[in-house]
């Protein structure tokens, strides 16, 4: 397949964006994709990921790939799982306990860290508003990042979220105890749902 299909395939496949990385798999060099960027009219958004200039920013697909060890969390997740109809004011991400986070709290994102053996706990895959996947926790974990981080979020916000969550004919209570006990918050979850009930 000429390199002019392959990056035209990329494009469709991937709402409009493209990543140098995937075009190794074609042996497509980056000098030769750096040549055709103004043929597909395509804008740098992040290093090694370009979009058509025709589009809008997906900022959460953009995040995911800038920081692609990052997960959507707290607030963003919740807003992502429809437990929350407010977008946030500031993305929140979480990352393995030691990541240098300096440069991100700068660009105004919430960053939390845990521990390396919490971090995978009720990690999805989502679709962003654009349509593109990005990584989230589903609502289990998302509750119990809530609780922990409780003192940091509105009340209301927090409130509604977790009553939100109660009468979803989704949710999983023996998970999200489960989860509660892997994070230390169970009496405390319990003492709030017993008041949300």
């Amino acid at each position: 397949m000429e390199t002019l299909k392959i990056i035209e395939t990329l494009l469709q496949e991937n709402n409009g964006y493209i990543k140098t990385s995937e075009l190794k798999q074609f042996d497509i060099t980056r000098q030769s994709f750096y040549s055709l960027i103004k043929t597909f009219n395509l804008v740098r958004v992040s290093k090694g990921l370009y979009r058509d200039k025709d589009l809008w920013d997906d900022e959460l697909f953009v995040l995911n790939q800038r920081y692609s060890e990052a997960v959507f969390s707290h607030e963003t997740a919740a807003y992502l799982l429809n437990l929350s109809d407010r977008e946030p004011i500031q993305y929140s991400l979480t990352f393995k306990a030691g990541k240098g986070s300096a440069r991100i709290n700068k660009a105004g994102i919430k960053v939390y860290k845990v521990k390396d053996e919490l971090y995978e706990i009720g990690l999805t895959e989502m679709t962003s508003p654009f349509g593109n996947k990005i990584q989230s926790y589903n609502a289990e974990r998302t509750i119990c990042d809530l609780v922990r981080s409780r003192k940091n979020i509105e009340i209301q916000e927090y409130q509604s979220i977790l009553r939100t969550y109660l009468i979803s004919k989704d949710r999983n209570l023996p998970e999200l105890m489960h989860y509660a006990k892997l994070f230390s918050i169970d009496r405390v979850l319990k003492q709030t749902l017993e008041i949300l009930l």
